[in-house]
């Protein structure tokens, strides 16, 4: 079966890249830089439902994401997770947390209302991500080469 983006990640979030197993995302909120990785592969809910093979591979890229953005952003901390309560496709939440932003000590699902990024700081965000990205061990894979037309 072909790797297709749930809906609720195709309207929520901006694609930044392709890891080698995950499709690189960011959430459209710019209270916080937010990152979701969703392995590229059908039907699957749940970490233990990856292949051991791929199991390594996410820890990996969460690490490779989590290393980039914590530098890139000077984070106070990077909070991961993957719930799946709302949307059943499995992805993993890469969020960066400074003791100043909007949630403050709590989670950020529902600390506010998400503002969406405008054109120029989306763009720039956007960059400053592949950037950051690029100093990782792995590269982006080009939208041509992937089944999924996915999103922008």
């Amino acid at each position: 079966m072909t790797f297709k983006l749930h809906d609720d990640l195709i309207r929520t979030c901006i694609e930044i890249q392709s890891f080698p197993l995950c499709r690189v995302l960011l959430n459209n909120d710019s209270n916080y830089p937010w990152i979701i990785l969703v392995p590229e592969r059908s039907d699957i809910k749940e970490i233990h439902e990856l292949s051991a093979a791929d199991r390594s591979i996410l820890i990996e890229e969460i690490a490779a994401v989590s290393a980039a953005i914590s530098s890139e952003f000077n984070a106070d901390k990077i909070n991961v997770g993957a719930l799946g309560n709302a949307t059943p496709q499995l992805h993993i939440h890469v969020i960066v947390r400074f003791k100043t932003d909007p949630a403050g000590l709590g989670p950020v699902w529902n600390a506010g209302a998400a503002q969406p990024y405008t054109a120029a700081p989306l763009d720039a965000m956007l960059n400053r991500l592949r950037r950051a990205f690029a100093k990782t061990a792995y590269s982006t894979t080009p939208r041509s080469q992937r089944d999924d037309p996915g999103i922008r």
